[in-house]
């Protein structure tokens, strides 16, 4: 919604908009577009008059300004349905979809794009450190000043539209091409299942043009998408005979393969087996219009990642403290796979907070050990829940500690770091701002 709302703001409408417990890079972000944010849901907000207001879906019945909106007959709609009319109409739009690692693809692909000259416009759900900000209009192509970029990159989110539209919102951006990136259970408090969500997944792929592309990964969930029925060509990535990695190293360097021929080394600082997927899922999306492989590479090769994944807020006493988004078991895991190759046998100090609406309903929470098999210890935040975090760390019990309080939390990290160690912070929300905390106090 933020993107949303930045991207309103470049298109020449007047912004305002209000929301809860908004918290950086987004707060920011908007600070720095001039758009007014407002704590909180009153319903004296339906006094600015605006001509529409573009619901967010974790507004519900019973939101005050919601109830005012509805009783006062005034104009609303969702943030999908604003964008599909008013930005994504005409242009050639690439979505990437999946059930992780939809933000990196999507601004890998955004850069990609950016260094081949294209200006695309795009939509991402975090902010690229390459572009410092999470949407923008499409821009003037270096080799045709005169037009605007027919390309728009969106990240496409499965999640429901909004209360009055339980479609998932990507059915309202219509991509010529589109990621599949991967494809497991989430979402499990609108989703009864794995089949509910390839369901949506089909949806999507119902809307492709047959002269678009699906790029799709090999696993087992979305080949069963696809075999629903598709239209459209299909690339795969993760298989020997296409898209695929060879010759990958621990500083994250690998060679990119497309069936038998090597097309170039890709040589950066992004760790992690899913990071090299993701890689792959955007040159193959970014060939889809043009871009030579070479050139996909070569523009990998100085892409800074996002920020809060696997992001460095600081050192202190040799003393590393990184950010990451992942709080689904399968990217906890991948996110301790990657940082474990990185680090070798140094110490790892997993910290995280079940926070998601699927962890809090604790549907993941008996995958919660096996993912935090590469993590040294474990410091668990509990407060968040109404399941038993302890009970269900109790095969880790040995490496673990769960607190509800975070003062207690951080004088635990603290206490036990020592030089060299990594910790890494793992949550989808702010996290009481543990990050900096720690850093402070390891001083």
């Amino acid at each position: 919604m933020g993107g949303i709302a930045a991207l309103a703001k470049q298109s020449g409408y007047q912004v305002t908009g209000c929301d809860a417990n908004v918290y950086p890079p987004m707060s920011t972000q908007l600070e720095a577009q001039g758009i007014q944010l407002i704590e909180g849901y009153t319903a004296d907000q339906t006094q600015l008059n605006p001509d529409l207001y573009v619901i967010g879906n974790a507004v519900s019945r019973g939101n005050p300004l919601m109830e005012a909106i509805l009783n006062q007959g005034l104009p609303y709609t969702s943030g999908p349905q604003w964008l599909s009319e008013h930005v994504l109409q005409g242009q050639w739009v690439l979505a990437i979809a999946g059930t992780h690692g939809k933000t990196t693809t999507s601004s890998m692909l955004a850069w990609i794009l950016e260094c081949a000259g294209l200006a695309p416009g795009f939509l991402i759900g975090g902010v690229p450190e390459n572009f410092s900000v999470s949407a923008r209009l499409p821009g003037r192509p270096t080799q045709d000043e005169k037009s605007i970029s027919p390309f728009f990159v969106i990240e496409a989110d499965e999640y429901d539209t909004a209360f009055f539209d339980k479609r998932s919102k990507f059915v309202h951006y219509h991509p010529r091409t589109a990621v599949l990136n991967n494809l497991e259970f989430d979402h499990a408090d609108i989703f009864d299942d794995l089949a509910a969500i390839e369901k949506q997944f089909h949806h999507l792929v119902r809307t492709i043009p047959q002269n678009g592309l699906v790029v799709s990964n090999v696993e087992e969930s979305l080949q069963r998408v696809i075999a629903k029925g598709c239209w459209t060509p299909v690339e795969l990535f993760g298989s020997e005979d296409k898209w695929h990695v060879a010759n990958a190293k621990g500083d994250g360097s690998f060679d990119v393969m497309f069936g038998r021929e090597c097309q170039g080394r890709l040589n950066w600082t992004i760790i992690g087996q899913h990071n090299q997927m993701n890689a792959l899922a955007s040159i193959a999306a970014a060939r889809h219009v043009g871009v030579p492989v070479a050139q996909s590479i070569a523009a990998l090769c100085v892409f800074k990642n996002v920020k809060r994944r696997m992001e460095l807020r600081g050192i202190v006493n040799a003393i590393s403290v990184y950010d990451d988004f992942a709080h689904h078991p399968t990217a906890i895991a991948t996110t301790l796979d990657g940082l474990r190759a990185k680090v070798g046998k140094s110490r790892i100090l997993a910290v995280l907070e079940p926070r998601s609406n699927t962890m809090k309903l604790g549907t993941m929470k008996a995958a919660l050990p096996d993912s935090l098999t590469a993590a040294d210890w474990v410091f668990c935040y509990g407060g968040n829940v109404d399941w038993d975090v302890a009970e269900a760390l109790k095969p880790i019990e040995y490496k673990s500690q769960v607190f509800m309080q975070m003062d207690a939390l951080i004088q635990a990290i603290t206490n036990l770091a020592q030089p060299h160690d990594t910790i890494l912070v793992m949550s989808n929300g702010g996290f009481d701002g543990i990050h900096q905390k720690l850093l402070d106090q390891l001083v």
